[in-house]
């Protein structure tokens, strides 16, 4: 990992619970640095012009799936290309960039794994941990994404160790208010299992389980190899 961007240092003291960091500023995700840190989360509003720009996306295109990888200046007009001009998609490809620089200037990443998703169902509807250094999250329309501390999981009941039982059977947690919810809006960094010396310590998270009249538009955004 590189060391912490200069101008990332907090303009307020973000809260700290159960592994998380978390603040009503961009600079809490730098709390993600911290070692006793799983999840760092910069809760914001989305505004009205960026919640119209989401909703008419999922409109115009529901079964959206973009997969691209581009240097951090190069995602918006990339994002453009890909759906074509017009100013909704400008308006939400100008935040994904806003967030891509964040997250680049974070980490020092020259390039950049993206991912926008159209979603009337749960992607990833068990908890699980990530293979990678680290995710960054965000939810522009719809239910978001939920997260598990470690202390209240049993780490044993991940994957196979469920043995075939829903999440809420197996013994992963004790009670449902164990569980953690992000809200539309939040961004999130999701440390995972390939952050230098988190082995077996990733965040634990799942994709919400969607009404039938739910949809959701997700980011992601991931560290790419040289």
């Amino acid at each position: 990992m590189n060391q912490l961007s200069h101008n990332m240092v907090p303009l307020e003291t973000p809260s700290y619970s159960w592994g998380c960091i978390e603040g009503s500023e961009p600079q809490s995700l730098a709390g993600i640095y911290r070692e006793d840190v799983n999840i760092a989360i910069w809760h914001r509003n989305v505004s009205e012009k960026l919640a119209q720009a989401a909703d008419t996306i999922l409109d115009t295109f529901p079964g959206l799936r973009i997969a691209l990888i581009a240097p951090p200046e190069a995602i918006c007009p990339a994002f453009e290309k890909e759906l074509g001009f017009s100013s909704f998609v400008k308006t939400l490809a100008e935040d994904i960039a806003y967030l891509a620089n964040i997250y680049s200037g974070l980490f020092d990443l020259s390039r950049i794994g993206l991912r926008v998703t159209a979603l009337d169902r749960a992607m990833c509807p068990r908890f699980h941990v990530d293979r990678v250094p680290c995710r960054l999250v965000t939810t522009y329309q719809g239910t978001a994404t939920e997260w598990l501390p470690n202390i209240f999981a049993n780490r044993t009941k991940l994957g196979v160790g469920n043995r075939g039982k829903p999440d809420d059977q197996s013994g992963l947690f004790a009670s449902a208010t164990d569980v953690q919810y992000l809200g539309r809006g939040d961004v999130a960094l999701l440390k995972g299992e390939s952050w230098a010396g988190n082995e077996g310590n990733g965040l634990i998270h799942r994709s919400p389980q969607l009404d039938s009249n739910i949809r959701r538009l997700l980011l992601t955004l991931d560290f790419m190899e040289e």
